[in-house]
């Protein structure tokens, strides 16, 4: 059984891959995922804010102990930049690179122009075998226009593409009033692969406390609809990679996202759900289905079930649209 898969001109050994989550904070736990069986592994975000707030802090710490004596500066390591979240990140590229045979994908989140070049270019140099752009960036000023959101896409997009060599992915989320024609366009500004969907942890109330908390919720299999549409909907569109992502819990829903034209198929919430080996079981359960079926490799039934090149896709999706809702009215009968 033929798993072999190509994505943003990466060779893989199959379609699966371990996207961004805190089973690669460590290298034990990038190996894990690699004895596994993924065929790449993308690393947790590197947030600049988070950046600027070790580098702040440690400098208020050198401040402090100039203050009060010579001796209290022997209390801070020399070179106390270096213990920032860059040289460690950086580190864990270089070490996991050398440790698996498999590629290491870098994922930043910038904040400023500067911050999304020079850390793009250190993640490079430190062994990436691609960068992940994770734009997490929600609009909260009303003022913001829609085409200056998609237009910081392309800004930051342009920007590293200029700066690094290696392949670089755009990591997008579902909210665009278009999401078709931002995709043309990061497909036209060079994006080698184009990830959907990238999910907003959204916060919650609680009416107890009258506080606003936290909520990191993991994914569901019901939540990869909207992106297996839109991918099946930008198979035949854009030349960049297509990977999914959301919603990855059994074997099937790696098969639903292959047949719709994606290129790989990520997972993080089956994987922390159920351990890094879970890997295994979604693989296995691919290459079953593919026997059964018949398919003896990937590449025969990616993209079986996208929308045509040639079709109206508006009428297209109208047509699916008023199918389900009469199907749904049929398996509900009267009221």
């Amino acid at each position: 059984m033929d798993l072999a898969t190509r994505y943003m001109g990466l060779t893989l050994r199959n379609p699966l891959l371990a996207s961004a989550s805190p089973l690669s904070n460590t290298l034990d736990g990038v190996k894990r995922l690699a004895d596994a069986g993924v065929a790449a592994i993308v690393l947790y975000s590197l947030f600049e804010e988070q950046v600027r707030q070790e580098a702040e802090r440690n400098a208020r710490l050198v401040d402090a102990g100039a203050d009060s004596f010579a001796e209290s500066l022997s209390y801070f390591p020399a070179g106390a930049q270096l213990e920032t979240e860059p040289p460690r990140y950086l580190n864990l590229i270089e070490r996991a690179a050398g440790a698996v045979q498999i590629p290491v994908i870098a994922s930043l989140n910038g904040a400023t122009p500067g911050g999304w070049t020079s850390y793009a270019r250190a993640m490079q140099d430190a062994g990436a075998a691609a960068i992940e752009l994770n734009i997490y960036s929600l609009p909260g000023d009303p003022h913001t226009s829609g085409r200056d959101v998609e237009q910081r896409h392309l800004d930051i997009l342009q920007r590293v593409k200029d700066t690094v060599s290696v392949p670089v992915a755009v990591k997008l989320g579902p909210h665009f009033s278009s999401t078709g024609e931002i995709a043309l366009r990061l497909d036209r500004a060079g994006a080698d692969a184009l990830v959907l969907f990238n999910r907003f942890l959204q916060p919650d109330v609680d009416p107890e406390q009258l506080t606003v908390v936290p909520a990191v919720d993991l994914s569901r299999p019901a939540e990869a609809r909207l992106a297996r549409t839109w991918i099946s909907l930008l198979r035949h569109q854009v030349r960049a990679s297509l990977a999914a992502t959301t919603g990855v819990e059994e074997p099937a829903d790696v098969v639903k996202y292959l047949l719709a034209g994606a290129d790989v198929v990520m997972s993080a919430s089956a994987l922390l759900r159920h351990g890094p080996q879970y890997a295994t079981v979604l693989l296995d359960g691919l290459t079953a289905w593919m026997r059964r079926k018949g398919y003896a490799s990937v590449g025969e039934l990616r993209g079986l079930l996208a929308v045509p090149a040639d079709s109206d896709q508006a009428a297209y999706e109208r047509a699916g649209y008023v199918r389900a809702l009469r199907a749904a009215n049929a398996s509900l009968g009267p009221w």
